[in-house]
């Protein structure tokens, strides 16, 4: 019998792909199906993007590139990542990798062993909890509270850390919540955490550019006192509707930048040369498109915010970023990721139980908006005649 090391049965799960797969068996079996569960944008790619990766293609760029990723991209990153945060970033602390969960790997293997503690949000991103668990770390949750409209609390995040903790991993835009913290909570913890110099911090900024209400987006980097110990986690995948082309950035202090070169080179080797060319045309090309995915998911998100409201026994806050609503359904008597199930087979509308994503996010269901205003309300209707018909004391 094979036998293999102890780290890989600690490996979870990101059971959005489970439910995508199970509705998409569903609709080939005929099933009218409406999938609130896939967090993806369901636009296409920008087609000057689309373009520039057929130029590479056909201009021969076929080949190995630096494992960081190529010159110009790194370059244009940088800006990018400067005019939008404030901080000088240099192409040199640039990392382009094959997506977001590449630098969440990346930094929790850094980070992680036996005796070490990682902070992670919960409910948040499946894949914080798995990874940490599969480097042998403990793995402490941060409570992320409705009650804080979603928001982690600087005064709760800090009294977590002790002198096990080596890594603090945060999130805002926030995944499955769409809770932003404000400026001032994170001024609060950045204060809190020159108690703490040795903590590395991990910024999952993915949805940085997805935000809502006149809301400022508010980067970990942008603080100079902190800015030799934290990781940026970016990409294209939200922004730019790139999920498929797998296509993530990082920014490594420059104390840790040959540690995940050096990573790079012994895992992907590089990215997809003509992808990053792609990426080189969102960054530098117009951002029309992009700006008008945001505005749609801004419309969406009010439509699912009052549709939700009016469901018995389901109160739903305001998501302030990415495209997200983590409705409150604990009132309707249901178990989460049961109610997820039943409203899958049963009403035919793919959902995430919360608590997919922490053991906080019970009493919670997630909803992606990232699906036409057309479908989402006749979703919810099918969510409100399951609920009306399948009634539970709750």
């Amino acid at each position: 019998m094979l036998r293999s090391v102890a780290n890989f049965d600690r490996i979870g799960e990101e059971n959005a792909f489970a439910v995508l797969a199970r509705a998409t068996d569903l609709a080939r079996s005929g099933r009218d199906i409406i999938n609130l569960g896939i967090g993806q944008p369901d636009f296409r790619t920008p087609e000057h993007i689309v373009e520039a990766a057929v130029k590479a293609l056909r201009d021969g760029q076929h080949g190995y590139t630096p494992a960081t990723g190529i010159l110009p991209l790194r370059e244009a990153v940088a800006a990018d990542v400067t005019k939008r945060t404030g901080a000088p970033v240099s192409p040199e602390n640039v990392v382009v990798v094959p997506g977001g969960k590449v630098t969440m790997f990346a930094a929790i293997l850094m980070f992680g062993e036996p005796g070490a503690d990682i902070l992670y949000p919960d409910p948040g991103f499946p894949i914080y909890r798995s990874m940490i668990e599969f480097t042998g770390a403990r793995p402490v949750p941060v409570p992320i509270r409705e009650a804080n409209g979603f928001a982690f609390s600087a005064e709760e995040t800090l009294a977590l850390i002790t002198p096990q903790t080596r890594l603090l991993i945060l999130n805002s835009p926030a995944n499955p919540t769409g809770g932003v913290t404000p400026k001032a909570e994170i001024d609060k913890l950045v204060a809190g955490l020159a108690k703490w110099p040795d903590v590395a911090i991990l910024s999952d900024e993915i949805y940085g550019q997805m935000i809502y209400d006149g809301l400022a987006h508010t980067s970990l980097l942008s603080y100079p006192e902190i800015a030799d110990r934290v990781i940026l986690l970016d990409g294209w995948s939200k922004t730019y509707a790139m999920t498929g082309w797998r296509m993530g950035y990082s920014v490594w202090p420059a104390s840790l930048v040959d540690k995940i070169r050096k990573l790079a080179v012994n895992c992907w080797s590089c990215v997809n040369a003509p992808a990053q060319w792609a990426g080189l045309a969102a960054l530098t090309g117009p951002q029309d498109a992009a700006h008008a995915m945001v505005a749609e998911f801004d419309r969406r998100r009010k439509v699912v915010v009052e549709e939700v409201n009016r469901l018995p026994g389901v109160s739903c806050a305001t998501p302030r970023g990415a495209f997200y609503a983590f409705p409150n359904i604990a009132a309707t008597g249901w178990k989460a990721k049961p109610l997820a199930s039943a409203l899958l087979e049963e009403a035919g509308v793919a959902t995430i139980g919360g608590p997919d994503f922490g053991v906080f996010g019970e009493g919670y269901i997630r909803l992606s908006y990232a699906n036409s205003t057309e479908n989402i309300i006749k979703a919810v209707e099918r969510i409100g005649a399951f609920l009306e018909s399948n009634a539970k004391a709750a």
